[in-house]
């Protein structure tokens, strides 16, 4: 199986893609496997994160601003706005691909983990997202 999903973002946060993801393994009838997801972008990323209390999203979200600050005024790279190379660096700590086991058609997830692109531009973006199952 290999597919293709767009995600819209509203800007700068975490969205679960779990549910997303699933529906996709059921359309396709798939099997046992596993699943490779792969972000097609430089400043935004994919995480496995704690799905069920969102304290931890906005905890992330906090702790990652700190770390690596908009318009940091060591950036030299400024081509799109002052978030623009904090996202890349956000991108690079992180992670653009994972690999998850698939089980009877479903992401064999922990009871508290769920999948999540972590956009890191404050704009609106569509981002890309390659599935590929290896069965």
């Amino acid at each position: 199986m290999h597919e293709r999903l767009i995600v819209p973002t509203p800007g700068r946060g975490l969205i679960e893609l779990s549910t997303r993801i699933n529906q996709c393994l059921a359309e396709r009838r798939a099997g046992d496997g596993l699943l490779n997801l792969f972000l097609r972008h430089t400043s935004a990323s994919l995480i496995l994160c704690e799905n069920a209390d969102p304290d931890v999203l906005q905890d992330l979200e906090q702790y990652m601003q700190d770390l690596v600050t908009d318009g940091d005024r060591r950036f030299i790279h400024r081509a799109e706005g002052p978030d623009d190379m904090a996202a890349h660096i956000r991108s690079v700590l992180t992670a653009n691909s994972l690999s998850i086991p698939v089980r009877a058609g479903r992401l064999a997830l922990g009871t508290w983990q769920g999948v999540f692109l972590w956009e890191h531009r404050y704009a609106p973006h569509q981002r890309e997202l390659v599935l590929t199952l290896l069965a």
